[in-house]
């Protein structure tokens, strides 16, 4: 039995769309909770919301390790997705775009975590925030990096795999020589 919602999500584009409209929408709520709710409330919402998007993070970045942006894969990024950013894929070497958006939505991320983080925590609790969110960001630093590079590796071996055909195509296609 297939549902219509389900099968939306086989497909990695949709699947990594849906992630990071959650992520977004429970990083905003964390960033919310920490800041205008009082109390042993607020603090405990703003904890559990953090960790529950850092683990989001985490866990589709390392998803996200699978699949490399393809010519077969209609799915570009995020970004590409939602903003049709589409470049001309003539670059060769390191994806330097991708690895740049991700670095700086780590950095971005970092810092609102880290300022809210000093808003609402203190003493102890405050340092185990500061050595998790940056654990978290290296991490996904690591993980963006090798995304970058499998997808760079991916397009050099498509390149010599058609310069392979190419050549074979061309010999098929010369003239034998008497």
């Amino acid at each position: 039995m297939k549902l219509a919602h389900v099968t939306l999500l086989e497909d990695f584009g949709n699947r990594s769309l849906a992630v990071h409209g959650i992520m977004v929408l429970a990083f905003a709520n964390a960033i919310l909770a920490g800041l205008f709710v009082a109390g042993q409330l607020g603090l405990v919402s703003f904890v559990a919301l953090l960790n529950f998007t850092a683990g989001l993070w985490v866990a589709h970045s390392v998803h996200s390790l699978g699949n490399g942006v393809t010519g077969d894969d209609d799915y570009a990024g995020v970004l590409n997705e939602l903003f049709d950013t589409e470049t001309e894929d003539g670059d060769e070497g390191l994806d330097t775009g991708r690895f740049g958006r991700l670095l700086a939505l780590i950095a971005a991320v970092t810092a609102v975590s880290l300022l809210t983080s000093a808003q609402v925590l203190a003493g102890t609790v405050l340092s185990i925030a500061v050595v998790a969110v940056g654990a978290i960001a290296v991490v996904t630093a690591i993980v963006g990096f090798l995304i970058a590079l499998g997808a760079s590796y991916d397009e050099s071996q498509q390149r010599w795999v058609d310069r392979q055909e190419e050549n074979v195509d061309a010999d098929v296609d010369a003239d034998p020589v008497d």
